[in-house]
């Protein structure tokens, strides 16, 4: 009896990819809300989510700090030589400050984060993966997803505004830098301009943003390096390396969605 070959048509190809992106969306759902519940559950891991606070957080805050130096005194190098044009080089303040604190301080602290501190957490529950660490876990009667991911997502919630608070002093300084000592608009008004320009909504936005980029990198990273060895491609040291790389990629977009969408409702 003949075999009747099945021709893959676009449509249909357009079908299974939308399915398998929710069949993907519902499992990274349900590990976000495993996660978030054990992070309440009794005993609680006090000294996991320390020692995540101090690799995900304090271990930060060098490159949290210069990349925001060096963002505060490029928009106040940009800023002062855009408004100068209009006669309004004494806003440089408010503007360095809101784009900072609503915009680029969040996204950046999230980004910078994911490289240094996502990519080496998706790296190492892929590799406890591949080595059968997670299924020793397992074996003890230990739940893996409270004991690798409900630290994680727990330091991640409590460091990334932190690090979003650094990142805007210490963009605001360099916009000082740049406009006051190096192109001598007076200190008083720019400080004052922030005074008066900043808003609580305008913090409270940045904050808000913050805790979502944690629960999106945090999620993100730990489920790729969780399910490494589901992967169709490799397995072994491969399937980490492109674990890890997914991870950082998928991490970084999502950011960027979810800030345009974040943004929309927060205006």
């Amino acid at each position: 009896m003949a075999k009747i070959a099945f021709i893959k048509t676009p449509l249909s190809a357009l079908g299974g990819f939308t399915l398998s992106l929710i069949h993907d969306l519902g499992k990274i759902a349900i590990f976000f809300c495993k996660g978030c519940l054990h992070i309440f559950s009794f005993p609680l891991q006090l000294s996991k989510i320390i020692q995540q606070l101090h690799f995900i957080g304090a271990k930060s805050v060098f490159v949290i700090s210069l990349t925001g130096v060096s963002t505060g005194m490029v928009l106040g190098l940009q800023g002062y030589y855009t408004l100068v044009k209009f006669g309004s080089e004494g806003l440089l303040g408010a503007a360095v400050a809101l784009t900072l604190i609503r915009e680029m301080g969040p996204v950046l602290t999230a980004i910078m984060v994911t490289a240094r501190a996502g990519s080496a957490i998706a790296a190492e529950i892929g590799i406890m993966r591949i080595s059968e660490q997670i299924d020793a876990l397992e074996t003890m009667d230990i739940n893996p997803i409270r004991f690798l991911v409900g630290p994680r997502l727990a330091a991640s919630l409590i460091s990334f505004p932190l690090l979003t608070a650094i990142f805007d002093m210490v963009g605001i300084f360099g916009g000082y830098l740049t406009g006051s000592v190096l192109l001598g608009i007076n200190p008083g008004v720019y400080f004052t301009r922030i005074e008066t320009s900043v808003e609580m909504i305008d913090i409270t936005g940045g904050f808000i943003k913050s805790l979502v980029f944690a629960a999106i990198v945090a999620t993100i990273c730990c489920f790729q390096g969780y399910y490494t060895h589901k992967r169709s491609q490799r397995f072994g040291a491969k399937g980490v390396s492109l674990s890890t790389t997914s991870a950082v990629v998928i991490s970084c977009v999502l950011i960027l969605v979810s800030d345009y969408v974040l943004t929309s409702f927060l205006l």
